[in-house]
């Protein structure tokens, strides 16, 4: 039975989270939905689960070739609620809820609980994210059940537990039989088990086995039993296939990605956090020795999936990976978010180590602090803005290039005006994410400016004995 102090501190935590959430709902069900080709065949192969049983599309003659969980889980909806594109977007919003939730976690359990609450509010703001989770595709669900197996591999880690790996392995087997993107989170699970160092070959292999072996049994059976084709048929796409059309007369650029992400998925302030975060996080590694291994992980394995779209889009010059960075980078907004995220505890951090050092060096802190809050603010805002810009907007086109014709679309067939009343909601909710942000951080802002002002205090009395 929970004492006081344990009901205060649980409430203490879980009422800015549903605030930010209710926030980040009110603001998303403002937007779109959103539609193209894409959201038009993933909605009948899942209305198709229904109708027949499986995820068939017409065109194709045949099931969508995508993996069918997330098909499968969308008709299990349209059989209680009636198949409707409004019903499988709100199926997807709730998804999309739930990767800020994980995020907020992943940023207690890595960061702080600080960053947890900057990081779900950053996430739940963004416009890529909000986007994906207003359109009926399969990318939303694909990121939660992947931020959901890095969290319970993390406890199997931590724990050494070969239970809390299977239950790991089945999320990820939930995960890639959704879309094959979710093997990207095998990267920064992999790096946070080679930092356990563990020492136990028996442990190992178990562990192992069991992460691994509900994927192979799941995909045995959907791919060999199902359709009776080769397990291995996970790994074909035709996204994998079609280069550029060179009617198009589109010349790939290595800087499709930087353009996606400048433009579009974070924009610079989101972009300047980041590397500001990482400069801190490296360049003052003795005041962060217990984050900055996560900087590390949370870099590589952004770095690693942008590398890899700009490999395929720009090297290999495949049609779809270069045009859809805004689903083949998806898997890498939680971790740039995390690392924006983590300039909140940083700042904490350098505010209590600038008492122990001399002044010049205290001075720096101070100034570091200062523009650590400004970017967070600024990155804040910035979403809210571009938020905000969108969804005014009939079709959004995210360009590889700003001068180039060329890039994902989506229709918005019912943008809001400035007079509609889901202005009014969407203003509301980013009015209740930033609330919530501020009451979860409002003891924490409370020490900031009583230690800003004892410095203060003290400043003016070296002044006034000089």
């Amino acid at each position: 039975m929970l004492d006081k102090v344990g009901i205060k501190k649980s409430t203490a935590e879980t009422l800015p989270l549903a605030i930010i959430l209710i926030g980040v709902a009110l603001v998303a069900f403002s937007l779109g939905p959103y539609q193209n080709y894409d959201t038009s065949l993933e909605f009948e192969a899942a209305s198709n689960v229904v109708k027949m049983g499986t995820p068939y599309v017409k065109s194709f003659g045949a099931v969508i070739d995508q993996p069918p969980v997330g098909f499968y889980l969308a008709g299990l909806v349209f059989r209680i609620f009636g198949s409707s594109i409004s019903v499988g977007v709100s199926l997807v919003t709730l998804f999309g809820l739930g990767s800020v939730v994980l995020v907020y976690v992943l940023g207690r359990e890595l960061y702080g609980k600080s960053a947890g609450f900057v990081a779900a509010a950053l996430l739940g703001l963004n416009p890529w994210q909000l986007v994906l989770s207003r359109s009926f595709l399969i990318d939303s669900q694909c990121l939660f059940f992947s931020l959901l197996c890095l969290l319970v591999g993390i406890f199997a880690i931590r724990k050494g537990s070969v239970k809390i790996a299977l239950f790991s392995g089945l999320i990820f087997s939930a995960a890639v039989l959704t879309k094959f993107y979710a093997a990207f989170v095998l990267i920064p699970l992999f790096l946070f088990y080679v930092y356990s160092r563990p020492k136990k070959p028996k442990l190992i292999l178990s562990q192992l086995a069991a992460f691994l072996i509900p994927t192979l049994v799941f995909a045995y059976l959907w791919y060999q039993t199902v359709l009776e084709r080769p397990i291995l048929s996970i790994f074909h796409h035709m996204d994998l296939v079609d280069v550029i059309p060179a009617s198009n007369g589109v010349v790939a650029s290595p800087f499709f990605v930087t353009n996606f992400l400048r433009d579009y998925g974070l924009g610079l302030y989101v972009m300047a956090a980041v590397a500001f975060s990482l400069v801190l996080g490296f360049s003052l590694r003795k005041y962060f020795s217990k984050t900055v291994i996560v900087d590390v992980i949370c870099l590589v394995a952004a770095a690693s999936i942008l590398s890899i779209n700009v490999v395929l889009g720009a090297g290999l010059k495949l049609n779809v990976p270069y045009f859809s960075a805004i689903k083949y980078d998806y898997q890498a907004l939680p971790f740039l978010v995390l690392l924006a995220a983590a300039l909140s505890t940083k700042s904490f951090s350098l505010f209590k180590a600038a008492k122990s050092v001399v002044k010049p060096k205290k001075r720096l802190f101070y100034l570091a602090i200062s523009a650590a809050v400004i970017l967070v603010t600024a990155s804040l805002m910035s979403s809210i803005y571009l938020t905000n810009a969108l969804s005014t907007r009939d079709y959004l086109q995210y360009r590889v290039e700003p001068q180039v014709d060329y890039g994902y679309a989506l229709l918005n067939p019912t943008p809001i005006t400035a007079a509609s009343p889901l202005m009014l909601l969407q203003f509301l909710g980013f009015a209740v994410v930033l609330s919530g942000l501020l009451w979860a951080n409002k003891d924490t802002l409370k020490r900031l400016s009583k230690r800003a002002a004892e410095f203060n205090a003290s400043n003016e009395l070296q002044q006034k004995s000089h």
